[in-house]
């Protein structure tokens, strides 16, 4: 058996197999390895897929033999199609066409905003073929996308995959960098594919994959916002969503969102192309449209600070920068307020028992003084409040901590968030400062 094992693992360059003549090793996986071959009857290169001396045998080789079986089902012109799978001298075979690379390959070049967005919608149109037929890959990533001339991407590599059943079982398979965390958990789902393709939108728009704990926003973001409509924003944000009923049911309706949404990036793009060659003053159109803002709502908003992170501007009453998103962005900066809290470090009065902005514990009242305040403008709910006054966009009342129920209005816009109903200005934000979600249309 050793000696099978032995013989059965030695192919190389010019060794003929079949009809196929080996020319070289092009991957080199844990359960197989991928072989460029000339196919000497057809006169044209393959791909071949051959399982690894040590999984020659026979459960191993059921798992070969149902990948052929799933990925026949599946004809699409995104979907890579198998040509034959066969027993060739003792070894199982499986022959594909021959691509020029993998999407990662692709991903290490200069590309257009368009090249990317059509390469991604292709990438997406294979998954959500694959789940309207349900079909799981299990195993999405940039190396399962094989590239052919005129961009054209195909999936391959349904080895993992799982056709959809009333009980799905499986081991928590798939590559770790792209891997949902219910399917590390051995819970794979359509969401868990979205999940991958969620993660591959992100690097190929912002050139970063995001690394576990997923925490919005990862790194590279400000190139995801240079570049993509905030919509378009809000699908990838709603792709990578840790809970599996937050993202997209399949890949179907995230095709359909992506469909609404890729003109709007690319007439955004556009447009920013045009400001920046019609601009001669060289301004950057992101500060002509900051400034507008703080034109209008300066005073509605105190704005006081800038994002440590994007440098937009923000108020500290602000639970997230509007702009990127990034959670309590101007927490320890020096605030309008005489003190800070010790939890959120957001701006408190001396006289307040409790910081208005976050749930933190109570505080020891420096003075018996009732402070006055002009941004003093609503009345606590609560009957038994000591004191009833509130101020724009508190979450608490800092007299009786009692949860602000009232839904704040923004004066000079109409516009609401749609997962808090606090006032927004779309117009400007591609996030909710008061509750951190996108604001785009789900």
């Amino acid at each position: 058996m050793r000696a099978q094992q032995q013989d059965l693992s030695l192919l190389r360059a010019r060794q003929k197999l079949g009809k196929y003549r080996i020319e070289k090793k092009i991957a080199n996986g844990p359960l197989a390895a991928v072989y460029q071959a000339f196919d000497s009857i057809h006169g044209v290169r393959v791909a071949l897929k051959i399982p690894q001396p040590t999984f020659n045998d026979e459960p191993i080789l059921a798992d070969f033999r149902k990948e052929v079986q799933i990925a026949s089902k599946l004809e699409h012109e995104n979907i890579l199609p198998i040509q034959n799978a066969s027993y060739i001298d003792g070894r199982f075979v499986i022959v594909t066409l021959m691509g020029e690379g993998t999407l990662a390959d692709r991903l290490e070049k200069r590309t257009s905003l368009k090249t990317r967005l059509h390469l991604c919608e292709q990438a997406l149109d294979a998954v959500a073929y694959a789940h309207s037929r349900k079909v799981i890959h299990c195993d999405i990533k940039p190396e399962n996308f094989i590239l052919f001339p005129g961009n054209r991407l195909r999936l391959t590599d349904f080895g993992l995959a799982k056709m959809v059943a009333r009980t799905i079982k499986a081991s928590g398979s798939g590559t770790v960098g792209y891997v949902a965390p219910e399917q590390a958990l051995g819970r794979p789902m359509f969401q868990s594919d979205v999940f991958s393709l969620g993660l591959i939108f992100y690097r190929v728009f912002s050139g970063h994959l995001p690394e576990w704990p997923f925490d919005w926003p990862p790194p590279g973001y400000d190139n995801l916002r240079d570049r993509l409509h905030a919509d378009f924003i809000g699908l990838i944000h709603k792709a990578i969503e840790l809970r599996p009923s937050a993202r997209y049911r399949n890949a179907i309706y995230m095709q359909t969102a992506f469909r609404k949404l890729k003109h709007r990036t690319l007439k955004q793009s556009g447009a920013r192309r045009g400001r920046k060659s019609g601009n001669r003053s060289g301004r950057n159109w992101q500060i002509i449209q900051r400034r507008e803002f703080e034109r209008r709502y300066r005073k509605v908003l105190d704005i006081s600070f800038n994002c440590k992170r994007c440098s937009g501007p923000l108020s500290e009453y602000m639970q997230a920068c509007p702009w990127c998103g990034t959670k309590n962005s101007a927490n320890g900066e020096s605030s309008t307020f005489p003190a800070h809290c010790p939890s959120c470090k957001r701006g408190v009065k001396l006289d307040w028992r409790y910081c208005a902005w976050c749930y933190g514990r109570g505080f020891a009242v420096a003075t018996t003084r009732e402070y006055s305040d002009r941004r003093y403008s609503a009345r606590c709910a609560n009957s038994g409040c000591s004191r009833k006054v509130l101020m724009p966009f508190m979450r608490y009342c800092p007299w009786c901590r009692s949860k602000v129920k009232r839904k704040w209005k923004l004066p000079e816009s109409k516009d609401k968030c749609p997962s808090c109903g606090w006032g927004v200005v779309k117009e400007f934000w591609g996030f909710c400062p008061w509750c951190s979600k996108t604001l785009s249309k789900r």
